[in-house]
């Protein structure tokens, strides 16, 4: 059986990586999405959130599995969780600059090779650290998000109270 890991921090998670993991689910047996933290980072939304957002918005890929992956690295993850691949989305020549050195020492250090998958040209723009920007700002991220993330990230309005802002009438 082919296994294959997904590694990410997926804070959220976006239709880029949806498509990337899907694509990943039709190459290899199995795939793990590994959630992960990386305590450099700040984080908008904590490890539970980050993990049910995967696997509400992943459940209808049978053959992936959701799991929370610890503190270390992701060469010993695929190692004790018997995986011979990692696959990472590249949205442009930039990704790939800075994926390679870490796909080689991945595969110097558990033997594991790196999978590149160029994401969708529809999503080939989009990251985390932008939607939450966008999203912050009021701007429209629902082509770019699932819905369980879109209820997280824009607050919902309530249509029966009155605007107070300053902008223009009707």
């Amino acid at each position: 059986m082919s296994r294959a890991v997904c590694p990410g921090s997926f804070d959220p998670l976006h239709n880029g990586h949806i498509e990337v993991i899907g694509r990943a689910a039709r190459l290899f047996d199995e795939v793990l999405v590994a959630v992960s933290t990386n305590y450099s980072k700040k984080y908008r939304f904590g490890i539970d959130q980050r993990l049910a957002f995967c696997a509400d918005s992943l459940s209808h890929l049978p053959n992936v599995r959701v799991v929370r992956m610890g503190a270390g690295l992701v060469a010993d993850f695929c190692r004790e969780n018997g995986a011979t691949a990692l696959v990472k989305g590249l949205r442009s020549g930039l990704d790939f600059d800075y994926e390679v050195p870490m796909a080689t020492m991945n595969r110097h250090l558990a033997d594991v090779d790196t999978v590149f998958l160029p994401t969708g040209t529809a999503f080939a723009h989009v990251s985390s650290t932008l939607l939450k920007e966008v999203a912050a700002l009021g701007g429209d991220i629902r082509p770019f998000v699932p819905e369980a993330v879109l209820r997280h990230l824009v607050p919902a309005v309530d249509d029966d109270i009155p605007s107070t802002g300053g902008g223009p009438s009707s």
